[in-house]
């Protein structure tokens, strides 16, 4: 036997509502029966009045429905179904109706200040388009639809700036990071989809709208990185300029050019590491003596 205390989880069926079309005649030949019972007088009232009240309980089933809208129909309590078809739609009037918008809804969350995987604290905030896509869990198996989903929204990406960090650091290039926009995407798409899921929810996209270290830290990590731009850039330029001097002695080596003994080959690497390495231009010296002195 289920435990009374559990979650009665729900789920949409279709079928409740008819088309309105057929009841506005039906409503039409009442009002004009109405009338004609209270032209005719004598016995025809109390007909009248009867016809009268058939008319107002008929008109009072009438509801439409707009592009992405739909009606949740319950009787006593209970759910019935929930009505997607556009127009005008009818039921009879001791059903309940509740309208509930399918269209796709925008929201950015508040910057939050979460501290990313290696502890730096960072600003971040998130913008997220969802939708309703199960009537009956939106309404019946949780309290204020909207208002769950924006603190999902909000513990959701707390969860992934914790868990990724702002940037690589040494040796962990693999790692995605939350500078990675479309793998970090993907990856809050699903953490929040599967929080919402309980609520009938359909997360479309969701993308981190703003990232930045905290502003007690934005400081020290921007120079942390120009440091690491110069000393990536150092290294490009060590290389490259290393693989040059090696080609120059390669080709005055096989064309004979001049013979260079050991020592004279150390003093031209160094010159020329120099000139290549070197933030500023090069200034000549003339040397009118020999290497040795």
């Amino acid at each position: 036997m289920a435990d009374s205390r559990e979650i009665q989880h729900s789920a949409e069926r279709s079928g409740a509502g008819h088309s309105g079309g057929l009841m506005l005649l039906v409503c039409l030949v009442l009002l004009l029966a109405a009338i004609f019972f209270f032209v005719l007088g004598g016995v025809g009232i109390p007909l009248g009045i009867v016809t009268v009240l058939a008319f107002l309980f008929a008109t009072s089933g009438f509801y439409t429905l707009q592009p992405n809208e739909a009606a949740v129909i319950t009787l006593f309590g209970r759910y019935v179904a929930t009505d997607r078809k556009n127009g005008l739609r009818w039921v009879p009037f001791w059903y309940a109706r509740k309208k509930i918008s399918l269209r796709a809804r925008n929201v950015t969350s508040e910057t939050l200040k979460v501290n990313d995987k290696r502890g730096n604290p960072v600003e971040t905030a998130a913008n997220v388009v969802w939708r309703v896509a199960d009537t009956a869990q939106a309404l019946f198996d949780v309290d204020h639809y909207e208002t769950f989903v924006n603190i999902q929204i909000e513990t959701g990406l707390r969860a992934i700036a914790s868990r990724y960090a702002y940037d690589h650091g040494d040796g962990d290039e693999a790692e995605p990071t939350l500078r990675d926009g479309e793998t970090i995407a993907e990856v809050l798409r699903h953490e929040l989809q599967d929080r919402v899921r309980v609520a009938g929810v359909g997360i479309d996209d969701a993308r981190i709208s703003h990232l930045a270290y905290a502003p007690e830290i934005a400081g020290a990590m921007l120079r942390r990185q120009q440091a690491q731009a110069i000393l990536a850039a150092r290294r490009l330029i060590v290389e490259g300029a290393v693989g040059m001097v090696e080609h120059a002695l390669q080709q005055l080596g096989e064309r004979r050019v001049v013979e260079l003994d050991e020592e004279r080959k150390a003093a031209m690497v160094s010159n020329l590491l120099v000139v290549l390495c070197s933030d500023e231009n090069a200034q000549p010296v003339l040397n009118t003596g020999t290497l040795y002195g």
